[in-house]
């Protein structure tokens, strides 16, 4: 059976990553994984899939091909600050249009 969301639900689905985006930009030293897979897709990214010897190196591409890359964080899944903001720097003019 296909579910249609309500207007309530999108709107409360885009609350939550706005929130989860503006806590992104405060660089936190608890942001895990799967938060960050999340922002990315809110900011037009999709993950790439790995090859076999693909490691613990993820690329995410958005609609314009640009490619961004670093290691998934094993075995705690909190993603480092460093890559927080590389990513903040490499998105900058995305994120803009969503503040």
């Amino acid at each position: 059976m296909i579910k249609f969301a309500t207007e309530y639900q999108l709107l409360i689905s885009m609350s939550k990553k706005e929130k989860l985006l503006k806590r992104f930009l405060t660089v936190p030293s608890d942001l895990t994984w799967n938060e960050l897979v999340l922002v990315l897709a809110h900011l037009g990214y999709h993950q790439l899939s790995n090859g076999i010897t693909g490691g613990s190196r993820r690329r995410f591409i958005d609609e314009c091909g640009e490619v961004i890359s670093f290691h998934e964080p094993h075995p705690r899944k909190i993603v480092k600050k460093y890559v927080i903001l590389q990513i903040i720097g490499h998105c900058k003019n995305k994120i803009k249009n969503h503040e």
